[in-house]
């Protein structure tokens, strides 16, 4: 960071009170998007469902069985919290942008644009392949105990389950903009990454594992594949990156000998 930045001219009390106005405007943008969501509730939850209708045999029900009565009310709550996180991402990442760029050099804040498109992306990217999976994980898990079983849930728990892996999902695809902008700080180099690779496998599988609530194999091997994909990319934008560093350093040295 430049030590001329305003960000190395602010206090502790400063910094404090920037990041609580960050947080409480990605707050409010959660709940208005909390708002929308409880306003389409119905609609969300016929897209919530499919996967579960998806999965199940032709001809056989997939209703859910509420065994509360206030289950059907802490559905809504839930759907419309996660929902309205879902919805606030770009306004999120804004903010998570504004906060850091102070402390950024000039020619690093012109990555604000990519910043938030590219998060926004990746998060709809992975919530995507999250519910592209979710039938073929329900069936796997389905599938272990055997033909004896009938499949009835509760909408608590299968609700969760969804949204859970739709949000494990959409930040876990956060995971190259983490290595690409750590390496842009130069808090992370690449050659860091490049030796670390061995590590990086089984500490991926492991996070994938702890953050997906499912567990299972399929879903397990949909997340990590893609993750350490990113992993490999973040090496190359490193490699990238310290290619035409090095080459305007060169080019800079031969300008001034020949000055």
């Amino acid at each position: 960071m430049s030590d001329t930045s305003p960000a190395s001219q602010m206090t502790l009390i400063e910094h404090l009170t920037e990041f609580r106005k960050r947080l409480m405007i990605s707050f409010l943008a959660i709940a208005v998007g909390a708002v929308v969501c409880w306003v389409l509730y119905d609609q969300i939850l016929d897209v919530l469902l499919r996967p579960y209708c998806n999965s199940v045999k032709p001809g056989e029900d997939c209703n859910l069985i509420v065994t509360s009565p206030l289950e059907p009310f802490n559905v809504k709550l839930t759907v419309a919290g996660y929902g309205g996180l879902t919805l606030a991402v770009p306004v999120v990442l804004w903010q998570i942008w504004r906060f850091i760029a102070p402390g950024l050099h000039r020619h690093e804040k012109r990555y604000a644009i990519p910043f938030v498109l590219s998060g926004v992306g990746l998060f709809a990217m992975g919530s995507w392949l999250a519910y592209w999976s979710i039938p073929k994980a329900l069936e796997f898990l389905a599938s272990m105990g055997g033909e004896n079983f009938i499949e009835f849930y509760k909408p608590t728990e299968y609700i969760g389950f969804v949204i859970k892996m739709i949000v494990a999902f959409g930040l876990a695809f956060e995971f190259p903009i983490l290595l690409i902008f750590l390496q842009i700080l130069g808090i992370l180099d690449n050659e860091t990454l490049r030796k670390g690779r061995q590590y990086a496998m089984v500490g991926i599988v492991v996070v994938v594992a702890v953050i997906t609530p499912s567990g299972d194999p399929f879903t397990l091997m949909v997340l990590s594949v893609p993750m350490y994909l990113f992993y490999e990319i973040s090496i190359l934008f490193g490699r990238i990156r310290t290619r035409r560093r090095q080459k305007a350093l060169n080019e800079s040295k031969t300008v001034e000998a020949d000055a």
